[in-house]
């Protein structure tokens, strides 16, 4: 029997052939775990899909990778979907994703729980981050489609409840993939001219795929940077998006964010009302108080007989001055009579007195001598009497004599 000899590359090329031939390997949804799970810079996401006891190597190229709507992670259960060949290089088979979906949950509801989970852990709905919307908005943007009724509800009710406010439309589309980058660049049109006070963007319920465009991570962005308050009104009550978690203030409904933009005209017209019935009686009370107080001013001597008032006054000053005339001429008598004591203490103790009584001081340099020894033959001393004074040449010194009383 004749055998057939391949080369390697012909034996993988038949191979390759032989599956691709197989119509039920055209297109098969294989369903495991990712495992080893790498993203390359060409985009090309390659990966190992594994059950309990086989697993299977697989590549999404990058123009099918684009179109995920969640980040495949390893340890995800998925469903895949693609054809399966061989790569001629190494002779394995592989699977050729072209479609991939988590299990138990659909696709978008795990982009919108991955998104929501790094969003949250960068700090973009974090509560001290949302500005305080205006009380009294003079301007207010609605980016939505100019076409829906989210728009028409919007000015209706705002219109009714807040007329003093300039509603200014920026029509976008709110579905498909044109509509987040047409919201962004609302955003920040409105941002960069400062053409309101206030932002309301949103657009009327639907499924979530219809409201995917407010999931989506450059929209989230766009309403955190800014900087004028943005109210996102997506949907109905049930209906939760990123950009519910981003904005400023969550309304349920578009009709229920015009009536959080302003405040009802008629309400503030009622309570300005009461403020000034308020005031009213307030300024009324303070007026009837000052009345009755001038009125008790009016009674008084001074006011009702001035003139005797005056002479009353007088008379009371009359007394005063004489008191402190009095009080005056005590203190500067008993001053006067400490002051010649202290001059008579003064006198007795000067030294004055004491030469006038026959004795004298001698110096030596103006200083006095006190002892003998501080003085030596031939100095030259002074000797202050009662009435002049004496230059002396000392001629002879006696130490340690005796004083003599006198």
């Amino acid at each position: 029997m004749n055998e057939t000899v391949f080369t390697v590359t012909a034996l993988n090329s038949r191979v390759k052939a032989l599956l691709e031939a197989d119509p039920m390997l055209a297109r098969v949804a294989v369903k495991g775990e990712l495992s080893n799970y790498k993203v390359y810079p060409s985009g090309h996401h390659y990966f190992t899909l594994k059950d309990a006891e086989s697993s299977v190597r697989c590549v999404m190229f990058r123009s099918s990778a684009e179109r995920l709507r969640f980040r495949p992670e390893s340890g995800m259960g998925v469903t895949v979907t693609g054809r399966v060949s061989v790569f001629p290089r190494d002779g394995a088979y592989q699977v050729y994703v072209t479609g991939m979906v988590p299990d138990g949950i659909g696709d978008l509801q795990v982009a919108f729980e991955q998104l929501k989970a790094k969003l949250a852990a960068e700090g973009l709905f974090d509560p001290d981050h949302k500005r305080p919307l205006p009380p009294y908005p003079g301007r207010v943007a609605v980016i939505t489609s100019g076409a829906g009724a989210a728009v028409h509800d919007v000015i209706r009710v705002l219109g009714r409840r807040w007329p003093l406010a300039k509603i200014l439309v920026l029509p976008v589309r709110v579905q498909g993939a044109e509509a987040p980058p047409e919201i962004v660049g609302a955003i920040r049109y409105a941002n960069r001219y400062q053409v309101a006070d206030l932002i309301i963007t949103g657009r009327g319920g639907g499924s979530m795929e219809d409201l995917w465009a407010f999931n989506d991570e450059r929209v989230a962005r766009a309403i955190y940077d800014s900087q004028i308050p943005v109210i996102s009104a997506v949907g109905h009550e049930p209906d939760v998006t990123i950009a519910d978690y981003v904005a400023d203030r969550r309304a349920a409904t578009p009709s229920n964010a015009a009536e959080i933009a302003g405040p009802d005209v008629d309400e503030l017209l009622a309570w300005l009302r009461q403020q000034d019935a308020r005031l009213g009686q307030a300024l009324g009370g303070r007026l009837d108080t000052l009345r009755r107080k001038l009125e008790q001013l009016g009674k008084r001597p001074a006011l009702t007989d001035p003139e005797v008032y005056l002479g009353t006054k007088a008379m009371a000053l009359d007394y005063s001055r004489s008191r402190l005339a009095a009080a005056g001429e005590r203190l500067v008598g008993e001053k006067r009579r400490a002051y010649g004591t202290l001059a008579a203490k003064l006198d007795a103790l000067s030294p004055l007195k004491v030469l006038g009584r026959g004795y004298a001081i001698a110096e030596k340099a103006g200083a006095p001598l006190r002892r003998a020894e501080d003085a030596a033959p031939g100095d030259r001393i002074g000797v202050r009497l009662g009435e002049g004074r004496l230059d002396c040449i000392v001629e002879e010194v006696h130490h340690g004599e005796e004083r003599t009383e006198l």
